[in-house]
């Protein structure tokens, strides 16, 4: 499975009033380990930039004047996209630049040469509902380590995206599988049988059971009804209705 971290900065917010693209940084994930064989562009816009743009990303319209047009590096891009599935936080403001700036130059849009375009915020959004999603806020929660990022780079990001898409998208097995791979490799120690521990049950109490449901219906209504025990909950009623 190949994916694609892919970022972009702009000169504006807006491709429909003639912001371009800056930089694009493209980060490659094969079977879910980096591969190494990143992509990266400067792009001279044609236009300047925002005030506000540079102090997002710190490309001056000095730096950008003798770097290539997108034209020129948009077949390499386009070649190294094929097939990919792309994970971009914030999707639909990557691709509405990138569609802008392929159909100037006469080429369809980005999702006619991708596998698949995958927005890493609104998984975010469905995992965490009601909190801050941000590429940042993500790299805390998560514990990715993102000190040097003191302005927005493409490459950057798109790094750090990565290792945030790895570990929001790893599952309990593989964690525990990893830790006992590194505990035996470092020590040489066998694995220790847990059955001979009893393991002590703790009911809550009746409070402890009000504040949790209180706690789930909570978070059912910050994400818009869309938790998944309450899917389960209609579906065994449906069940015991049925019997």
């Amino acid at each position: 499975m190949r994916q694609i971290f892919l970022d972009t900065e702009t000169t504006g917010l807006s491709p429909e009033s003639g912001d371009r693209i800056v930089e694009v940084g493209c980060v490659e994930l094969v079977n879910r380990r980096l591969s190494g064989r990143d992509l990266h562009f400067y792009v001279n816009p044609g236009r300047p930039n925002t005030e506000d743009a540079v102090k997002v990303h710190g490309l001056t319209d000095e730096f950008l004047a003798d770097k290539p047009p997108f034209a020129a590096v948009a077949d390499q891009l386009l070649e190294y996209l094929a097939g990919a599935e792309i994970i971009i936080h914030n999707a639909s403001f990557d691709v509405a630049f990138l569609n802008q700036e392929l159909r100037r130059i006469g080429r369809g849009d980005i999702t006619e040469v991708v596998a698949k375009v995958t927005d890493s915020l609104q998984m975010a959004r469905d995992a965490w509902p009601g909190k801050s999603n941000s590429l940042d806020a993500l790299c805390k929660r998560l514990e990715v380590d993102n000190t040097g990022r003191s302005v927005h780079g493409a490459l950057l990001d798109a790094g750090l995206l990565a290792e945030v898409y790895i570990r929001m998208t790893r599952g309990q097995d593989s964690l525990v599988i990893d830790a006992v791979d590194l505990l035996e490799g470092a020590s040489g120690a066998s694995a220790v049988d847990l059955r001979r521990f009893e393991l002590v049950v703790i009911e809550a109490d009746a409070d402890e059971c009000a504040a949790h449901a209180a706690l789930l219906a909570e978070i059912d209504k910050a994400s818009g009804g869309r938790t998944v025990w309450r899917a389960l909950e209609a579906a065994a009623e449906a069940l015991a209705v049925a019997a």
